[in-house]
């Protein structure tokens, strides 16, 4: 079997980009022979990157794990807010730690990236900054980048995005993250 791993970028309560991660998660369990594990970041506290650390020996035996588990994965989702344009503190430090294990993080899993914001680009730009990282250290990456907003017009009471655009592309990632993974599903 198949395993997906998708994570959010924000801890925050009501956060609207737990809400898309919860609703594309959804979707992936809809495919046959898929599993799919939702990872909330909170279960792997790492203190802010420093190289200082590492050469003292504390480098967070989370880091370890999450880089394993992403090194076994063959789906790993990123739903995460834009902050000023780029990346959220918390998916910059998580990659920062990440970049520095041996687990073949990047290789195996095909990656897919989404974001809401306030904003009508949906956080698009962010998601950009964080594919070029990504694809930097090796990751695959599928062509669908999933931006939805404004993040208070976005979904109804039960987490359904309102905009039938908005739930085509995520059929879409989904469809991508299934056939562009290494070796298909």
């Amino acid at each position: 079997m198949k395993t997906a791993l998708t994570l959010c970028g924000s801890t925050r309560k009501g956060s609207y980009n737990e809400i898309l991660r919860r609703y594309v998660s959804d979707k992936l369990r809809d495919v046959e022979g898929l599993e799919v594990i939702d990872l909330d970041l909170k279960d792997f506290p790492m203190p802010i990157f420093s190289e200082d650390l590492e050469v003292d020996g504390q480098t967070p035996e989370a880091a370890g794990r999450l880089a394993e588990m992403f090194g076994k994965a063959d789906i790993i989702l990123v739903i995460s807010p834009e902050y000023n344009s780029g990346t959220t503190p918390l998916i910059t430090n998580m990659v920062a730690w990440l970049s520095r294990q041996k687990h073949g993080q990047w290789r195996h899993a095909v990656f897919g990236l989404g974001a809401v914001s306030s904003g009508k680009y949906g956080g698009v730009v962010g998601i950009a900054h964080l594919r070029d990282s990504l694809s930097k250290l090796g990751a695959l990456l599928v062509p669908t980048l999933l931006g939805v907003g404004p993040a208070s017009e976005a979904f109804d009471e039960n987490g359904v995005p309102v905009e039938d655009g908005v739930r085509k592309k995520v059929e879409q990632m989904v469809r991508e993250l299934t056939h562009f993974s290494r070796g298909g599903i």
